[in-house]
């Protein structure tokens, strides 16, 4: 099959590189985590979602150093990665020929772009480059919005902020602002391919949580791990507030290991309370069910 870049990788190559993942997948190969557990990855601290990882062996998943393009705001969803590099004319030349016989229309900076789907995080490595870094500006920041409802995270600087602020949840995480752009001096050398963002190595399909504290990319096999275990660390910490203020336990019974009393209590205020929290009630019903704490 023809690439218009070399780095593409097919969706065969996608399925191989990403063997722990035996759920659902894109067309391109990309892993499809659940849209339920994409919605409950919102509630997710970078801190919790980092513990999970780290204790599964996953060291370098956490990126910081980034301008938040909506202060306060969360970014989720799915990555689909873009490489850049800096300008080579031949090799230019010859994947805009490709591009074109393949249907690409316009600047290869809006390739990607037109291959995004609801749910997506657009993940761009232009190699932290900020003044001509630039590959979006408010218009292309439009069609991402248009295409996955997501922002972006993106390696290089953005322009147009103000445009960009105006997009009403485009959270996006960037290295800075520019007034320059980048498209004469780079090019696209692989879509969906493993991307470089700080230290981590960002795959495809990777679930993308972006906070205040950064940005942390999730295994998309650990997806699910990482919500319960942020959901029982919420509702076992709600659940310890609340015994204190009411005088139940004392900080010192609630702020180590709990006993089997407190446990049993616990189970039962998840049981009575199930309507009332935080959490979903399907979750907390799969919580009491495994009973993995």
């Amino acid at each position: 099959m023809e690439k218009f870049a070399p780095f593409n990788l097919s969706p065969q190559e996608l399925i191989d590189y990403t063997p722990d993942w035996t759920g659902e997948r894109f067309a391109d190969g990309r892993p499809k985590v659940a849209d339920g557990i994409i919605e409950r990855m919102k509630q997710v601290t970078i801190t919790q979602a980092w513990g999970v990882l780290r204790g599964d062996g996953y060291h370098h998943q956490y990126a910081d150093g980034f301008i938040c393009t909506h202060p306060g705001g969360v970014l989720v969803g799915r990555a689909l990665t873009a490489m850049y590099m800096p300008r080579r004319p031949e090799m230019r030349r010859v994947m805009e020929e490709k591009g074109s016989r393949l249907g690409c229309i316009g600047d290869q900076i809006s390739w990607p772009i037109d291959m995004l789907t609801p749910g997506d995080v657009y993940v761009a490595d232009v190699f932290g480059k900020i003044e001509q870094g630039p590959i979006i500006g408010d218009n292309l920041a439009t069609s991402i919005w248009s295409k996955s409802g997501n922002g972006v995270v993106h390696d290089a600087a953005v322009r147009d902020i103000d445009g960009i602020e105006e997009l009403p949840g485009f959270v996006s995480f960037v290295r800075g602002l520019h007034p320059t752009y980048a498209s004469p001096t780079i090019m696209l050398l692989g879509v969906n391919c493993p991307t470089r963002i700080g230290q981590v190595t960002v795959m495809p399909g990777d679930v993308v949580l972006g906070r205040k504290d950064g940005v942390i990319f999730v295994p998309p096999h650990l997806a699910e791990k990482v919500v319960k275990t942020s959901e029982l660390i919420r509702l076992r910490d709600d659940f310890g507030k609340q015994r204190l203020r009411e005088g139940v336990y004392t900080s010192g019974e609630i702020d180590r290991r709990w006993e089997d009393h407190i446990e049993a209590d616990f189970s039962r205020w998840l049981e009575d309370h199930m309507d009332e929290l935080s959490v979903p009630r399907q979750a907390i019903q799969e919580l009491l069910k495994e009973r993995t704490w």
